[in-house]
């Protein structure tokens, strides 16, 4: 939601009304992927079409509304304008470049406020690979992205956040399959303001699709023997960090992931940002 403003806009006039000489509201060209807030409706997308009648905007799920344009009716970089259609494609469907998440590309967007809510991982490479594919998303989006370092004391990690209406909390595991140590310690951390999500793969490395590596399957590793090191002597490789390094380098798009690490991140970013659970005095 943008900031109060302090100076009220006159929609007669087209003017910011107050005391003295009218400020004229500055007239920003709405072209493929500029950010839009629009306060009315606490919506915020990234422009797919405009006319002289009207914008259509796309939010960072796809879904689409348009708005008609009125002066000071819109925010853009936290300030109240006018939209107005390119010149020349006055009523041309747009078609928006896309980030590596698959979203809508927001050129230029500043990174939002950080919100109350956060998306907890287990490790560094974790977080290390959702930036790489979501960083763009959870920027515009004002998600911060913090590192367990391990989840063995979940329930305790969920009552000291004290999560509720407008502070939620994601979590992503890994080996969440039913039955195991993971499948367990979510049970413990259960709260109707968290949700716990994850993948089914002993380490986020396997959710990457082993191909992307030039490989047709991530190795056996039998159970008992540290799983990182014993992937990189598979490989043959020395160093499992240069394996890592590997990884990171050969990841650039959700396309490179497995769909079920895919599904999880997006449900995870969908709950901490639903608009539905913003606490009632700022609605």
């Amino acid at each position: 939601m943008p900031p109060t403003n302090p100076f009220p806009v006159d929609p007669t006039s087209g003017t910011l009304a107050g005391d003295g000489a009218p400020k004229a509201i500055p007239t920003v060209i709405a072209t493929s992927g500029v950010v839009v807030e629009v306060a009315s409706a606490d919506f915020v997308g990234a422009v797919v079409r405009c006319d002289t009648r009207e914008v259509t905007l796309a939010d960072r799920r796809g879904r689409e509304r348009r708005f008609r344009l009125a002066p000071g009716a819109f925010y853009v970089d936290d300030r109240a304008v006018s939209l107005a259609p390119a010149p020349s494609t006055p009523a041309r469907a747009l078609e928006p470049a896309t980030t590596n998440s698959g979203s809508v590309t927001a050129p230029g967007a500043p990174a939002r406020v950080a919100r109350a809510s956060r998306i907890l991982v287990e490790g560094i490479h974790d977080a290390e690979l959702i930036e790489q594919v979501w960083g763009a998303d959870l920027r515009v989006e004002g998600v911060v992205v913090d590192v367990l370092h391990g989840a063995d004391d979940l329930a305790g990690i969920v009552r000291t956040f004290a999560p509720g209406p407008g502070r939620r909390l994601g979590v992503l595991l890994d080996h969440l399959v039913v039955g195991s140590k993971e499948s367990r310690i979510a049970a413990a951390a259960r709260h109707p303001h968290v949700l716990i999500t994850g993948h089914p793969f002993v380490d986020i490395w396997a959710a990457v699709r082993p191909e992307v590596l030039g490989i047709r399957a991530w190795p056996q590793v039998p159970k008992g023997e540290p799983w990182k090191e014993g992937v990189a002597a598979r490989l043959g490789i020395d160093d499992h960090h240069e394996v890592w390094r590997r990884i990171r380098s050969s990841v650039s798009t959700w396309r490179d992931l497995d769909r079920e690490l895919i599904r999880s991140v997006e449900r995870l970013i969908d709950f901490v940002t639903d608009p539905e659970d913003a606490p009632s005095a700022t609605r």
